[in-house]
């Protein structure tokens, strides 16, 4: 299960997803954001959880893999 909130997040924080309890993934898009950055911020995280980057440690690196 997916679950997509909307939230005034900080304006370098375009997106957040994290791993819930029950299996299941929570992805908190930017309220302020436009729609088509939030599609490109949700394209990013839902990248997160195919690669299961919630497994791994090196923050810095998932990220720079990321955006290759």
């Amino acid at each position: 299960m997916l679950l997509i909130k909307y939230v005034d997040l900080p304006p370098k924080i375009k997106a957040v997803s994290t791993e819930n309890e029950d299996g299941s993934y929570t992805v908190i898009l930017n309220s302020k954001l436009n729609y088509e950055q939030n599609v490109e911020s949700f394209k990013h995280e839902i990248r997160h959880i195919e690669k299961k980057d919630f497994d791994k440690d090196d923050v810095d690196m998932i990220e720079l893999l990321n955006h290759v």
